[in-house]
């Protein structure tokens, strides 16, 4: 099975680190399946510009965060917020506890049956977290 999945960073290179992965400028997005990873595109989180000043766990940021990860199965972060509940109705999330997005995205291909297995859950899933 092949996945769409996006890692929230500042500056495309680490996961973000001192916020929640709702918070992140971009989200690179890569095609992953058990035979390899592929970049696919850098997504600006543009939608969130105007909700700056919303409180975690505000509705309109998850909605924000959603609308910028269209057609993505899975988030990957270091940090998810208050949100999280909301996200999960729309992706599996992920929390991998590395810095760099190439080690995140070897890491979650690594894990990609226990990643499959919790996505195919639909509603019913529950976040991840994966160790290096």
């Amino acid at each position: 099975m092949e996945l769409l999945i996006a890692f929230g960073t500042d500056d495309e290179q680490h996961l973000k680190a001192d916020d929640h992965v709702g918070m992140s400028r971009y989200f690179m997005v890569y095609k992953i399946s058990a035979s390899g990873h592929e970049f696919v595109e850098r997504r600006e989180n543009s939608k969130y510009k105007g909700e700056e000043r919303a409180a975690h766990g505000d509705a309109k940021k998850a909605e924000a965060t959603t609308s910028a990860l269209e057609r993505v199965d899975v988030l990957v972060g270091r940090r998810f917020g208050p949100n999280l509940p909301r996200l999960l109705a729309k992706f599996l999330c992920v929390v991998v506890r590395t810095e760099i997005i190439a080690d995140a995205v070897r890491i979650v291909q690594a894990n990609l049956n226990a990643v499959v297995a919790e996505y195919s859950k639909g509603e019913a899933r529950k976040h991840l977290v994966l160790h290096p």
